[in-house]
């Protein structure tokens, strides 16, 4: 098993935490950090991948600034994805050559363990041929999106362990116009996150045949300052922030 670091990043901005994958990205790639997985939630934000129609988010831009929601275009596959408080997003920076440059298998690798942490709650969770995710009963229970670069991958994987789910009729959810679920809704009990991400990471390892090693939000901060300079983004790198 390779060694891997796992950060708990809490709640920070989609901006923030976009520069930082980034950061790690070119650090990965230059070989002076390991694998590294960031583990958060972000304030509610909509994103576009390369696929995205702008049709599919269902609110203008006035409507979605008075209520607080950021837009980003950005470079994952896929079409357009809500996140937001109350959802477990994953940020796997790996090296793909671990997995044969084999893209669908990395794809397949995040499924199964989003579908193995789901069977942790006893859901049943499944792949739907042709629509990357996992799925509920017909409904995505968590959308998956990555880019690879230079044979290293960043975004990855958003699980709804208990958002608004309301907040997702402001998009057509992967412009697939399918229903979506989440953790609470199906077990009819809230879900902490605090309880949901150690599980998750669980499976993440164990599918991607790491060996996680806890590391601070602060710490990789000033490490990635250190390797590849302040200039990678110092709203995302700024030690303690």
């Amino acid at each position: 098993m390779r060694t891997a670091w796992s950060v708990s990043c809490g709640r920070i901005p989609y901006g923030e935490a976009w520069t930082l994958q980034k950061a790690l990205l070119t650090a990965r790639q230059a070989g002076v950090v390991p694998d590294t997985v960031l583990l958060l939630e972000h304030p509610p934000v909509i994103t576009l991948g390369r696929s995205a129609r702008a049709s599919n988010v269902l609110a203008g831009a006035d409507a979605l600034a008075a209520r607080g929601i950021d837009l980003f275009q950005i470079e994952r596959g896929g079409d357009v994805t809500y996140h937001g408080p109350g959802q477990l997003v994953g940020y796997p920076i790996v090296d793909l050559r671990a997995l044969d440059e084999d893209v669908v298998r990395y794809v397949r690798a995040l499924e199964a363990a989003l579908i193995d942490a789901l069977a942790h709650w006893q859901i049943s969770a499944e792949r739907l041929r042709g629509f990357p995710g996992v799925w509920v009963g017909g409904a995505k229970a968590a959308a998956i999106g990555v880019a690879v670069r230079r044979k290293v991958t960043m975004h990855g994987f958003a699980l709804n362990v208990a958002p608004d789910l309301a907040a997702f009729d402001l998009i057509n959810p992967c412009g697939l116009g399918r229903p979506v679920t989440s953790m609470a809704r199906l077990l009819g009990r809230r879900v902490a996150l605090d309880d949901a991400e150690p599980v998750v990471a669980g499976t993440l390892a164990a599918a991607l045949g790491l060996r996680l090693e806890p590391r601070g939000l602060a710490e990789i901060r000033t490490i990635l300052n250190r390797v590849i300079g302040p200039g990678a983004g110092p709203a995302a790198l700024r030690p303690g922030a």
